[in-house]
């Protein structure tokens, strides 16, 4: 369905979120494999510590708030001034707070949608012109299982990663035809800063660097949908099958809320 990616040396890769969890283990293995990676996040001193472990790979700091346009705009003419171009943006940028009916904020909810979603968009509308021009390269939007379907806790996360998923098949519909590769990374638990917030047990709870060999491996094999680990997501899969009358019983029992 996309471009199937078995060697990173000398690819042009912009990470958005390198500072933490998932985006920095995967910038970790792409400096590994000789990529040149443009690493991004709000913590600069968090990426300048990331860049010095790897003295002799090519990296770029670009420090950046995704909700600030302006600070994008910024960050991604300063990579094209230095690398004429771009092969992939990854768009790792996020956060997580539990949220339960009743604890509903308006503000709080629009402060985790600028983030998730609006963060992406702002990006996207920058590199997208670039990779359609050229008729090459890959987007990587990284969502969540937690988007398949309404969860409890996830009352505004979910929403905003179910956006994502939504989002980035209608970007699949109009960009692969065009040449541009699109995928959709869909974790399930992974042992970040984010998840340590959760204050129940996660089922098939992955590390950062296991969550980063599996996105390769969808690379590798040219996925749309990049989802881990397996054991956990094809069961989410399932619910997304169940009647509704079957779903809500069910997670019920299962979550105990």
């Amino acid at each position: 369905m996309n471009a199937r990616i078995t060697d990173w040396r000398g690819r042009r890769v912009w990470v958005l979120g390198a500072s933490s969890g998932i985006g920095h283990a995967f910038a970790e293995a792409l400096l590994e494999r000789g990529a040149r990676v443009a690493l991004s996040a709000r913590n600069a001193s968090a990426l300048e510590t990331l860049a010095l472990k790897f003295p002799r790979a090519q990296s770029m700091l670009l420090p950046v708030d995704v909700t600030d346009s302006s600070n994008i705009d910024e960050a991604y003419s300063r990579l094209r001034a230095a690398w004429s171009g771009l092969d992939m943006v990854v768009l790792l940028v996020g956060t997580h707070l539990p949220v339960r009916a009743w604890e509903l904020n308006a503000d709080t909810a629009e402060r985790l949608f600028t983030v998730n979603v609006f963060g992406v968009i702002r990006t996207l509308k920058l590199v997208i012109p670039d990779l359609v021009t050229r008729g090459d390269g890959g987007i990587v939007v990284v969502s969540s299982i937690a988007g398949y379907r309404g969860l409890p806790t996830s009352l505004v996360y979910g929403a905003s990663k179910a956006a994502l998923i939504n989002f980035a098949e209608t970007l699949y519909l109009d960009l692969r035809p065009k040449g541009v590769s699109v995928y959709l990374v869909n974790p399930g638990f992974v042992k970040t800063p984010l998840t340590d917030r959760n204050e129940f047990e996660m089922p098939a709870l992955i590390s950062p660097r296991e969550a980063a060999e599996q996105m390769l491996r969808g690379f590798r094999r040219g996925q749309f949908e990049i989802h881990f680990p397996k054991r956990f997501t094809r069961f989410m899969k399932l619910l997304r099958l169940l009647p509704y009358r079957l779903f809500f019983p069910l997670v019920h029992r299962v979550t105990g809320m």
